[in-house]
């Protein structure tokens, strides 16, 4: 993995994940739509989200505009990139930066399926390339 960021992305709180990810997977949304979403998963009270997104958007993660009496919000920044940002976090303050390490340790301790193994293989290969 590479150390270079393209741009500055957002910190995001375990708690703004779960908010981003709702975003992600529906695409732009109302915040009734989010508290909807979020409602099984959480149990958070509205306020709770309004206040998430509210962060978010300070954050510049999201972006939202007025529809009628609603705001629809919409990510600013995508999944893929957040996840590597913090894979990359996680890799230097664990692993010295290393991903060989990490990969070991986390193959080291599962039982895997032989098409995982071969999807994993396959991955593999392709990088050599």
């Amino acid at each position: 993995m590479t150390k270079k960021r393209s741009k500055s992305l957002p910190k995001i709180s375990d708690a703004e994940w779960v908010v981003m990810r709702a975003l992600w997977s529906g695409g732009a949304m109302t915040t009734n739509q989010v508290v909807d979403a979020l409602d099984a998963s959480t149990h958070w009270k509205p306020k709770t989200i309004h206040t998430l997104l509210s962060r978010l958007v300070r954050k510049g993660a999201l972006t939202f505009e007025r529809k009628g009496r609603e705001y629809l919000f919409t990510p600013r920044v995508n999944a893929a990139e957040c996840e590597r940002e913090v894979a990359q976090s996680f890799l230097g303050r664990f692993f010295g930066g290393e991903l060989a390490p990490f990969l070991a340790r986390c193959v080291e301790q599962e039982r895997l399926k032989p098409s995982e193994i071969e999807e994993l293989k396959r991955i593999l290969e392709g990088k050599t390339k």
